[in-house]
C-alpha cells in the first residue's frame, strides 16, 4: 500500500473534515482554532462562501486552460483587477503556481534584465525549496542541506534582527548596511550585482520585521547603482501586515514583487509583477509553464480580492494584529523564557529563550504541541524553531483573538513551570 514519505512531518496529530473561517474541524468533530492559516495561505478564512461559489461557478465552465496556447476570462479580468492594487508601475505580471517558482521567475528576470550575474539575499530569509530559491534561502540549513552544488552568484547580508544581535535597532540597522557596502566592495561589485531579494519581515527566519531606515537604506543602493530592488511580499502581501503590502510600512518602492500565499484563498497561484519596461527586458521563451495562471485558481483570485476590499480586511488584520501583539506581549513579559515577542499585523511570533539567552527550541515545540492539545493550531520557525508563530486569517474576529490568547496564556503556563 502507497504511503506519505515519512519526511512530511506534521507539525499538529489533527485530520481535517473539513474548515470553516477561523476554524478546522477534525474528523471527530472538534473544533480547533486555526491560527497558521496554511502558512498564512487562507487569508479569507477557511471555505469563505463568496471563494467557493467563484470556483464552483469556474469548475463547470473551464478548469485548465494552458495560457500560452489559450487565453481566458478569469486571468484576464485578474490582471486588470490586480493593477488597481499593486505598487505603482508595476503594470506587467507574469502566473505561477507556487512562490518557489515565482522567485525563481524574478531571479531569470533580474539577470537577464541588467545581464548581471550576482545578487544579494539576506540572512534569515526564506525564498523556496527548489534549487535556486534554495541556495537564497537562509533561514535554515534543512531547506538546502544535501543537495549541493548549490547554484552560484548569490551572496548574503545581514538582516537587522536587533534581538539576534543583542542591539537596539538603529545600532543592528547601521551595522547591516555598512556590511552590505563591504559586500560590495570585498564579494560582489555593485555592477555585477542584478537584484537585492528581501522579505519585509522574515517568515520562516522567525517573524522579524524590517524597518524604514533599513528598507530605504536599500532602496538608495539600488538606485545608486542600477540595482533591481525584488520584494518577496509571498508571506506579506494582500493584507496581512495590516497594510496591503508589507512595505508599505517602510515607504519603499519596490522593482519587482513575488506573490503567492493570500492571494487565492487556498488555491496554488502565484506571481511576479513589474513595469512593462522592465519585464520586456525577459529573454523570449524564458516565461511560461503548464498551470501557471490556472482558470480556477484566477476565478478564487478574484474572490479573494472582492472580499479582502469588501469586509475591510486590511484594515481588520491591522486592529486584530495589534490585539493579539499586545496580548502576546503580556504573556511574554510574564514569561522569562520567552525573549522577545514580536510582529507586523497578523503575523506575530513569540521567541524561546534559556535563562543564559541561548535558544529553546525545545520549550517553543513544547508549547506549539500544547496548544494543538488546547485547540489552538500554531507553527514554529526561525533558524532554531524557537519561534511559536501565529497567522490567522485575515477574518479573524476579536473574540477569536481573545479565546486565542486565553489558550496561548494558559499553554504557557504549563509548559514552563
Amino acid at each position: 500500500m502507497a504511503q506519505l514519505s515519512p519526511l512530511l512531518k506534521q507539525a499538529t496529530p489533527v485530520v481535517v473534515d473539513r474548515g470553516e473561517g477561523v476554524y478546522l474541524y477534525d474528523v471527530d468533530g472538534r473544533r480547533h482554532l486555526d491560527f497558521t492559516a496554511g502558512i498564512g495561505v487562507t487569508s479569507t478564512g477557511h471555505c469563505h462562501p463568496k471563494v467557493v461559489a467563484a470556483a464552483q461557478e469556474q469548475v463547470g465552465k473551464l478548469i485548465h486552460g494552458q495560457y500560452t496556447t489559450v487565453m481566458h476570462q478569469p486571468l484576464l479580468k485578474l490582471t486588470e483587477r490586480l493593477g488597481d492594487v499593486l505598487p505603482a508601475g508595476l503594470d506587467s505580471l507574469f502566473f505561477a503556481n507556487s512562490g518557489s517558482e515565482a522567485v525563481e521567475a524574478a531571479l531569470r528576470l533580474s539577470r537577464q534584465a541588467t545581464g548581471r550575474p550576482n545578487v544579494i539575499v539576506f540572512q534569515g530569509g526564506f525564498h523556496g525549496r527548489t534549487v535556486a530559491a534554495a541556495t537564497m534561502t537562509t533561514s535554515g540549513t534543512r531547506f538546502s542541506a544535501g543537495i549541493s552544488p548549490l547554484m552560484g552568484g548569490v551572496h548574503v547580508a545581514p538582516f537587522p534582527y536587533a534581538y539576534h544581535y543583542g542591539w537596539d535597532e538603529q545600532t543592528a540597522t547601521e551595522f547591516c548596511l555598512r556590511e552590505l557596502d563591504y559586500l560590495f566592495a570585498t564579494v560582489s561589485a555593485p555592477n555585477e550585482t542584478a537584484a537585492f531579494f528581501v522579505e519585509p519581515v522574515l517568515g520562516e527566519g522567525g517573524y522579524v520585521p524590517a524597518n524604514t531606515a533599513f528598507m530605504q537604506g536599500l532602496r538608495a543602493r539600488a538606485d545608486e547603482h542600477g540595482i533591481l530592488l525584488v520584494l518577496d511580499e509571498i508571506q506579506t502581501g494582500f493584507g496581512r501586515t495590516g497594510k496591503f503590502w508589507g512595505h508599505d510600512h517602510f515607504g519603499v518602492r519596490p522593482d519587482v514583487v513575488t506573490i503567492a500565499k493570500g492571494l487565492a484563498s487556498g488555491f496554488p497561484l502565484s506571481g511576479i509583477a513589474t513595469s512593462k519596461e522592465l519585464m520586456a527586458k525577459a529573454f523570449p521563451g524564458s516565461q511560461g509553464g503548464t498551470y501557471g495562471g490556472n482558470a480556477v485558481s484566477c476565478a478564487a483570485a478574484l474572490a479573494t480580492l472582492d472580499v479582502i476590499e469588501e469586509e475591510g480586511l486590511v484594515a481588520n488584520a491591522a486592529a486584530r494584529g495589534r490585539q493579539l501583539l499586545e496580548g502576546a506581549r503580556l504573556v511574554g513579559d510574564k514569561t522569562p523564557g520567552i525573549g522577545e515577542v514580536r510582529g507586523l499585523g497578523l503575523l506575530v511570533g513569540s521567541e524561546f529563550t534559556t535563562a543564559d539567552g541561548k535558544p529553546d527550541t525545545a520549550t517553543a515545540q513544547a508549547a506549539q504541541q500544547e496548544a494543538a492539545r488546547r485547540g489552538l493550531l500554531l507553527l514554529t520557525c526561525g533558524a532554531y524553531s524557537n519561534v511559536v508563530r501565529m497567522i490567522p486569517p485575515l477574518v479573524v474576529s476579536a473574540e477569536q483573538i481573545d479565546e486565542a490568547l486565553g489558550i496561548w496564556g494558559e499553554t504557557v503556563a504549563a509548559v514552563t513551570k
